[in-house]
């Protein structure tokens, strides 16, 4: 069985550099984790208005309100199983711009030959990633459509309008020795919303579970 990142790029998967295939082939039969540590040389926000949003979606692990250069930062992706059978991959960042870290979660699965990209604690917001393999051998994450669910009955198309379209770009540079980490979010009327970019090095432990901290509180079925 492929990592859910190969299975979703298929052959493509091989023009990514070997460092960057190391990475995003955490997977239950691998049978490794991927922590990474490093600095944000930046984090940034939008105008004023958009940090109540932040704020709100910091109370479930969606968003980051604070900004900040040179912010330390992990981000661990360990493979697991959820309670519906489906292998899962955390993505889970924790910031120190604060004395009290600030954190992001996210959990990725393979389904019908996509990533599906679950974020927050209660895995709110479920949102599609389209992804490219650049000339370079890095990898190109967009995001598309958006679903929130809340618990058994609630769940809709969440529009573009009043969210945002997520832009990540990661590379490997192979003279420094590190991930080169870049993301945005822009709002097709609003423009800019938040973005980070930084680099980081990875340590790749044994691993076919996650540690009950990185998963999220609720899984969520539908995708």
């Amino acid at each position: 069985m492929t990592s859910i990142f190969e299975g979703a790029l298929g052959d493509d998967f091989a023009r990514l550099s070997p460092m960057m295939q190391k990475r995003f082939g955490v997977g239950l039969d691998s049978g490794y984790a991927c922590v990474g540590t490093g600095v944000m040389s930046s984090i940034r926000r939008g105008p004023w208005w958009v940090v109540p949003f932040l704020y709100i979606g910091m109370l479930r692990n969606i968003l980051i309100p604070h900004v900040g250069a040179n912010v330390p930062f992990t981000i661990e992706n360990y493979p697991y199983r959820d309670p519906f059978g489906r292998e899962t991959v955390t993505f889970v960042r924790e910031y120190s711009v604060r004395r009290k870290p600030s954190r992001f979660d996210a959990t990725m699965i393979l389904s019908d030959g996509r990533v599906l990209d679950y974020l927050g604690t209660h895995q709110h917001l479920a949102v599609d990633l389209n992804l490219t393999v650049g000339d370079d051998g890095s990898l190109r994450l967009t995001s598309d459509a958006q679903r929130f669910y809340e618990r058994r009955f609630v769940g809709f198309r969440f529009p573009l309008l009043f969210s945002g379209r997520a832009q990540l770009h990661e590379c490997f540079d192979d003279d420094a020795g590190v991930y080169r980490i870049r993301m945005e979010v822009n709002n097709r009327v609003f423009g800019f919303l938040f973005g980070y970019e930084g680099e980081f090095t990875c340590e790749f432990l044994p691993a076919t579970d996650a540690p009950h901290r990185l998963k999220p509180v609720r899984h969520e079925r539908r995708t």
